[in-house]
């Protein structure tokens, strides 16, 4: 998609992705790259996350690969910091790191309390110090928009990862409100189910059936572009009135007043 004028619509922005090594963050950094933005990919996994940049590279699009682990504020800010430094600076951020397996969708008496500290050291920590690290490189080049991914699990809250995932839209609330002097925006997504391989993997046959049978409107999975499209569009000028919010995209479920 481009802008009026013709030209794409991150032409000259730069783009930074965490968890991008593979799946939806990956999808990101690729939509981000082909409506014309350099991109930072950032993933725990180093040889991932270089070798989508690499591919990206290949294909005429300015990226790089960098190893960060979003529980780590010090990793966070060199992460950041590289990025600012070979790109120029941070126009976008898509928090999209996180922990997301079934086993985290235990009750709370049952998960370990290491993988609970783990889970929300990535999950809720990793969009605070990404979302804190980028605040001054955006501020700089007069804003921004951040993106930070939950879940339609947050609606429920009934497990450690809901509750994870809730705690996301609370930060998406607070950022919006303590960046805007700032000039920088703050979003949320809540994808229903999606049909990422980590996700039809995960999950039993049956729940999925019952999901898109009988709980979503719209009767099929979603897809990866499902979500890209909205990212990219809140990331957007054309969304430049919206910020606070959390969209679903989740064929219809739950809908309620």
């Amino acid at each position: 998609m481009s802008t009026p004028d013709g030209t794409a619509r991150f032409e000259g922005k730069v783009a930074l992705v965490t968890g991008a090594a593979r799946g939806f963050g990956r999808a990101f950094a690729e939509g981000f790259a082909r409506e014309g933005a350099a991109v930072a990919l950032a993933d725990v996994d180093d040889a991932g996350v270089a070798g989508a940049a690499e591919e990206l590279r290949a294909a005429g699009h300015p990226a790089i690969g960098i190893r960060c682990d979003v529980a780590d504020e010090g990793s966070v800010d060199a992460a950041v910091a590289h990025a600012v430094a070979e790109l120029g600076g941070i126009d976008v951020l898509v928090n999209n790191a996180g922990k997301h397996l079934m086993r985290y969708n235990q009750p709370f008496s049952v998960l370990p309390r290491e993988e609970l500290r783990a889970l929300f050291d990535v999950n809720v920590m990793g969009v605070v110090n990404c979302s804190l690290a980028c605040l001054e490189p955006m501020r700089a080049r007069g804003g921004g928009a951040i993106v930070n991914i939950s879940s339609m699990a947050s609606y429920a809250s009934r497990t450690p990862y809901g509750v994870s995932k809730l705690a996301v839209r609370g930060l998406t609330i607070a950022f919006a409100a303590e960046f805007a002097a700032a000039g920088i925006r703050c979003n949320a997504i809540s994808p229903g189910l999606v049909a990422t391989e980590s996700a039809m993997a995960d999950l039993p046959p049956e729940i999925v059936r019952t999901i898109v049978e009988d709980q979503q409107l719209v009767k099929r999975l979603g897809r990866v572009d499902d979500v890209v499209a909205m990212t990219l569009h809140l990331c957007s000028a054309e969304a430049g009135f919206v910020t606070g919010e959390t969209v679903k995209v989740s064929g219809g479920t739950p809908l309620w007043i």
